[in-house]
């Protein structure tokens, strides 16, 4: 009997009224259940194929062109807070730069290292990354295997803000919202931020974010991350560690980062993201040299 659902499927599920696009990775016929992937959240999550009902293409259209009129309101937030933000900084306002010196410097924002478990995710990130300037490294390497690499990259590209994030979710049929073992990777997230903290264990040298959807917020900020993912245990998209990385990126080094304006400027907004008083990353320098300094060009593994 053939089997109404295939791999690269997009499929919605009638039990939570189609709230999230997915795409089906596998499929486990003998149980007739299917894995899915969410297309801009970062869930992976199990349910039975009588559960699912396909997105026509129409319909997958119209969710995509929502999903970007959010995506470009965010970008539009993020383009006029690094604008206030120069000019309020005491050291940065043009006002208080003739016109020589306003041609004359040079931009050092924050370096990101972002290791993600999905490489779809992380491309995306990456391309989104280098569309705001912020300088970035990406490697996809799966969760469970973070912290065993996140110490050797941390030495080796010297970042100064972490990201790690992929997929995450509260597995529902079991009881308890505040065991780590309920999550499919809060403690993954867990183990890599103490081995990132053992190398570098001050909050303002190296900013962390880690977590994905549903991630179990408290455990994180108590691992030592400055931002985590979800105090309200809600889906996070895709997008969302990037809008974080990239405010303290450009967040003037004698500021701190308002954790508000942060959540604020994600996607998901509060009841996904939040976090820790944090000092910002981004440094101007003069005079201006004719190469400009820069990190690594961005890689994607």
């Amino acid at each position: 009997m053939a089997l109404p659902f295939q791999p690269g499927d997009f499929v919605t599920r009638k039990s939570y009224g189609h709230d999230i696009v997915f795409v089906i990775r596998e499929i486990f016929p003998g149980q007739r259940i299917a894995v899915l992937k969410g297309v801009d959240v970062r869930l992976l999550a199990d349910a039975p194929l009588d559960d699912l009902e396909k997105v026509s293409p129409d319909m997958l259209a119209e969710r995509q062109q929502q999903m970007q009129i959010l995506t470009e309101e965010s970008l539009r937030l993020i383009r006029q807070d690094r604008q206030w933000l120069w000019e309020t900084s005491d050291t940065l306002a043009p006002e208080k730069m003739d016109q020589t010196e306003k041609k004359s410097y040079f931009e050092l924002p924050s370096k990101v290292l972002h290791l993600d478990g999905d490489p779809d995710y992380l491309r995306k990130c990456v391309e989104l990354y280098r569309k705001l300037s912020v300088p970035v490294i990406g490697l996809h390497i799966r969760e469970a295997a973070m912290a065993e690499s996140v110490g050797s990259l941390l030495r080796k590209y010297q970042p100064n803000i972490l990201v790690l994030t992929g997929h995450d979710g509260f597995i529902k049929r079991r009881n308890s919202s505040d065991t780590l073992a309920n999550y499919r990777h809060t403690g993954h997230y867990v183990e890599a931020i103490k081995a990132a903290r053992r190398v570098e264990n001050d909050l303002d040298a190296l900013v962390i974010f880690a977590g994905g959807c549903q991630s179990h917020f408290e455990a994180l900020l108590a691992a030592g991350a400055n931002f985590a993912s979800s105090p309200r245990r809600v889906m996070i998209h895709t997008f969302d560690p990037v809008f974080v990385a990239q405010m303290i990126a450009y967040t003037p080094i004698n500021q701190t980062v308002d954790v508000l304006e942060v959540a604020k400027r994600t996607i998901t907004g509060i009841e996904g993201i939040g976090g820790i008083e944090t000092r910002g990353g981004y440094r101007r320098g003069m005079p201006g040299t004719l190469k400009k300094l820069s990190w690594e060009p961005s890689e994607s593994h």
